[in-house]
């Protein structure tokens, strides 16, 4: 899923040349060449979306860096995956912290049960880099159900085909089709979405043609499809029924437990044979609450608390005066749900401090940090650059720019390519 990342726009020295340092961009393609590959990428590359009103969801042009930064930043989101998985494995011997994360009851009573959890078929995490004033820092890490293949792999190839000059940073997509063909051992795979959300029907349509490829029967499906027997998946549709060799579970997992009549919904997390993606333990990771739990983890988490800004139960309260802290809700994936007060007018602020009283333990505040605009053909833009790990590999990103400081659905994809003679 798209996230959102917000940062504070405060004055600082020479913010275009900080981040010169560190991100360029090439010149736009000519309106021709751009058209095309407008055009390869929604009917090639399932990006159907490519336009959003009268404005463009893609950047005609790429966004370009270094390949020394690129390694560090990947460096660092391989340490991420790697202590988040640790984590999240020690959280799951502790019932007793499930409960602080925001999850449902219903999910929390899943994942606190004696079964065995349900193995995986495979793993993709994507943290969201920003630069700021202090560096490069994360503002989440999506663990759940990460978006953005088509642009970060199709799309970003294209782009690159035009520019022989530099490279991309890795295809994403294939990384995780490879890994999921893998574990299904070409038998047929389940690609479940919810219905109506366009963006995610893309993703699952595209990751679906990846799968083909390599040889597996896909079917796209609605998690209410899917029937467990003795553990193992089967697929009732009117177009195949029968056993699964896995299931992309491209569904966010709190929204599961509304199928508390469907039998068997729990198996997507434990008690399953059939191999299921994402883990079931990536929804520990995923919350934005899960940094409240660090203090009371034996895991070590050195990279998450040099990268990520601090973050405190909302009854803490230093956001209620402070204007450097904002207000998000431990599962919110657009940025509809991320609140800052200078954002917002008084009526949509006093009722999100309304709802964060009301309901503290689904929501966290978090400390802003200070993006550095990077200057583009558009004019300075802040950037979002998601690093994909793929079973613990960096393996490509997924960048996107805003005018606005606030990274969401409303930004603009742009191909990251980086520069091999820097």
């Amino acid at each position: 899923m798209t996230t959102a990342a917000l940062t504070m726009n405060r004055p600082h020295s020479c913010p275009m040349r900080e981040a010169a340092a560190e991100l360029r961009t090439e010149a736009p393609l000519e309106a021709g060449d751009f058209a095309q590959l407008r055009r390869k990428t929604m009917l090639e590359g399932c990006k159907w979306d490519v336009q959003v009103g009268d404005v463009t969801a893609l950047a005609p042009f790429p966004l370009v860096m270094k390949r020394s930064v690129w390694r560090q930043l990947a460096r660092q989101a391989e340490k991420l995956d790697a202590e988040a998985v640790a984590a999240e494995e020690e959280i799951s011997r502790r019932p007793d912290l499930l409960h602080r994360l925001g999850l449902p009851r219903a999910l929390r009573k899943a994942l606190a049960a004696d079964e065995p959890l349900t193995p995986a078929a495979g793993r993709v995490v994507r943290f969201d880099f920003h630069l700021t004033t202090e560096g490069w820092r994360i503002s989440e890490g999506n663990s759940d159900v990460p978006g953005g293949f088509s642009e970060a792999s199709h799309f970003t190839g294209f782009m690159a085909g035009h520019f022989p000059h530099l490279m991309p940073a890795g295809d994403p997509a294939a990384a995780w089709c490879g890994a999921l063909a893998a574990s299904a051992a070409g038998g047929p795979v389940a690609l479940l979405s919810a219905p109506g959300l366009m963006e995610d029907h893309q993703v699952v349509a595209f990751l679906a043609a990846g799968l083909n490829a390599r040889g597996c029967a896909t079917h796209l499906a609605k998690p209410e499809q899917v029937f467990w027997h003795a553990g193992q998946a089967h697929l009732r549709t009117q177009w195949y029924r029968g056993p699964l060799a896995a299931v992309v579970r491209f569904y966010q997992a709190e929204w599961l437990p509304r199928f508390a009549a469907h039998p068997g919904w729990q198996h997507f997390f434990r008690g399953g044979k059939t191999p299921v993606t994402n883990p079931p333990l990536g929804i520990l990771s995923e919350s934005k609450r899960f940094p409240l739990l660090w203090n009371d983890l034996a895991t070590p988490l050195p990279t998450w608390r040099a990268l990520l800004p601090a973050a405190c139960d909302p009854r803490a309260r230093p956001w209620f005066d402070d204007p450097g802290w904002l207000l998000k809700t431990a599962y919110c994936n657009t940025g509809e749900a991320v609140c800052i007060r200078h954002l917002l007018t008084p009526w949509p602020w006093w009722q999100v401090k309304l709802q964060a009283r009301l309901a503290p333990g689904g929501w966290v505040a978090q400390r802003c940090f200070e993006s550095v605009p990077v200057p583009t053909p558009l004019g300075p833009r802040h950037v979002c650059v998601g690093i994909y790990t793929v079973n613990g590999k960096a393996a490509g990103a997924y960048a996107r720019l805003a005018g606005k400081p606030l990274i969401d659905h409303t930004a603009v994809d742009v191909a990251l390519l980086l520069d091999p003679h820097e």
